[in-house]
């Protein structure tokens, strides 16, 4: 209105530390995290932790603000706290995944830079691999700081690292929490696929953060004092951004170190758990699981899903459990969920399988997010809503990353034109609701984590037997997808595909490794390019190599 100005004070930065400081006050008495038979805390318990280590991060290691603090960790109280305590510190919090081996995590800490990693007793060992590459190359290395076993803390002997309570005990609760100046910000870090030779660090805004856990919080239908098992990691996109959007309802985060069947169940029955989330493997785990370790579910179980389209008769077997299951998509660079596939009564009468493969759709996007399209990547121009042109999947608005860490081309690559490109190839249906028809074309998604095929041909053309070779997701039923590859040997040499499986092993992660290995001439284009659509098609032909949903990397 004309003649009125904006008054200043009525100008505080968005941030989800405020969801913190909210619910330690309005829930401050009710349990915050649980965690096995021994850890339990209440939500004014948990913003008290918070404060100290954030205290103790700025008085014991001198972090300043936008550095970076990383920690490789499962799903323990720890990790949750460092999401609120690092912010409170003025850091970046960079969560590494945990399925990485020391070569991997060595190039992450130094591309991001990080002057501190926090490291579960299980992955010790390949923190300390990881710091002796970095001391070859550079004068100063991450420091330590040891999260040990909780369980074990009477009995184990004591460590020469800094341990996560003694840091806790260093700080203060007079702590004035650093609260972004910007609400955009950096807050946290996160890698992509980690590959070595270009890793994308996408930078996340307090901003965004909030949103986009506030826009969880709707598209999961989570009230308030919600029950949330943690079986998504919470190092993949901040756990969807739900390490902070429980906080917002005050819910309780029940941990779980390890995601088995068997736990989820008994979680399930003993914390009356009413919200989950996960990628399809860990819905066709759930469905698989033997008829011993199934207990029933103590009322409605809200499931999110994504990573990869669930198949349609996954949704459905869930469902018949009584699980209700909402399917959402999204990627690293839009801070996890970006749409949502929201459900319409009239869609309830429709035979089960067909509200199955509704419910399969990637769907709108959510409140917090300004757009999502399906453009021809060229002319930009809309495809028609006829669910059978192709395009790409492109998204903008307020919950998209502020760009890839210290590589500007490929973050004016991603928004060219003006949109963030996905990669992804769908079609738009007549009442607007996005398919995907195809991923970006060389990446496999296997247990909701991208591969990429590029970094593990590089790995198989090492092999001095190797002459060609194309690698590409075959289906399978517990995975999504598993590592293919065609290759072809040279003339004179013998290889068997279990020999180029273990020196693939020894050369990368194991859940990068391929699973399959087909030795045959690889189909060319007139100009010599492999043709990794018709290998695609050959591996589909294949069928699953799981049996029951049950497979080991």
């Amino acid at each position: 209105m004309e003649g009125t100005t904006r008054c200043d004070a009525n100008y505080v930065p968005l941030s989800p530390i405020s969801f913190l400081e909210r619910s330690a006050v309005v829930y401050r008495d009710r349990l915050s995290v649980v965690y096995g038979d021994h850890v339990k805390f209440t939500w004014k318990q948990t913003r008290d932790r918070c404060v100290r280590l954030a205290s103790a991060l700025v008085s014991s290691f001198r972090i300043h603000r936008n550095d970076v603090v990383a920690v490789l960790a499962p799903n323990i109280p720890e990790m949750y706290e460092l999401h609120f305590a690092v912010p409170m510190a003025g850091a970046l919090l960079c969560t590494l995944n945990v399925r990485h081996d020391s070569a991997m995590v060595s190039t992450l800490l130094k591309h991001s830079g990080a002057k501190l990693l926090f490291v579960d007793y299980q992955f010790l060992d390949v923190a300390k691999g990881a710091l002796e590459i970095i001391s070859k190359s550079m004068p100063i290395v991450p420091q330590l700081v040891l999260i040990p076993d909780s369980e074990k803390l009477a009995t184990r002997p004591k460590s020469e690292i800094l341990e996560y309570d003694a840091l806790l005990a260093m700080g203060t609760l007079d702590f004035e929490i650093r609260r972004p100046k910007d609400e955009f910000d950096p807050i946290a870090l996160n890698y992509t696929s980690g590959t070595t030779s270009s890793p994308k660090g996408v930078v996340y805004s307090h901003r965004g953060a909030y949103l986009n856990s506030l826009s969880a919080v709707l598209l999961n239908e989570m009230p308030s004092m919600s029950v949330y098992l943690w079986t998504v990691p919470m190092f993949h996109c901040n756990g969807w951004c739900l390490t902070w959007a429980v906080a917002a309802q005050g819910g309780t985060n029940v941990c779980l170190r390890a995601v088995n069947a068997k736990d989820i169940f008994e979680c399930i029955s003993r914390h009356k758990v009413t919200h989950m989330s996960g990628a399809p493997t860990v819905l066709n785990m759930i469905i698989n699981a033997p008829a011993s370790e199934k207990l029933p579910l103590p009322g409605k179980v809200s499931v999110m899903t994504g990573g990869a389209p669930p198949p349609s008769q996954v949704v459905f077997s869930m469902e018949q459990m009584g699980f209700e299951v909402y399917h959402s998509y999204g990627l690293t660079e839009t801070y996890g969920p970006a749409t949502v596939c929201t459900w319409k009564p009239e869609w309830n009468s429709l035979p089960p399988d067909t509200r199955a493969k509704i419910k399969s759709r990637q769907g709108v996007n959510h409140l917090g997010l300004e757009e999502v399209d399906i453009k021809d990547p060229v002319t930009m121009k809309s495809v028609p809503w006829d669910a059978k042109t192709i395009g790409e999947v492109m998204v903008r608005g307020n919950t998209v990353m502020n760009g890839y860490l210290k590589d500007t081309k490929a973050t004016q690559e991603a928004f060219k034109g003006g949109w963030f490109r996905s990669g992804d190839l769908g079609v738009r249906h007549s009442d607007g609701y996005v398919e995907l028809k195809d991923r970006s074309k060389d990446i496999i998604i296997s247990g909701g984590e991208n591969i990429s095929t590029i970094e593990v041909e590089s790995v198989i053309f090492r092999h001095p037997a190797v002459l060609e070779a194309a690698v590409v997701g075959r289906p399978d039923d517990h995975w999504g997808e598993t590592p293919c590859a065609f290759v072809k040997v040279k003339e004179r040499y013998k290889l068997s595909a279990d020999e180029l499986i273990a020196f693939c092993r020894k050369n990368l992660p194991h859940y990068m490794a391929p699973r399959t290995v087909v030795f045959e001439e690889l189909p060319k284009t007139s100009t010599g390019k492999t043709q990794k659509f018709v290998l695609r098609e050959r591996a589909k032909a294949m069928g699953s190599l799981s049996s029951k949903g049950k497979s080991k990397l």
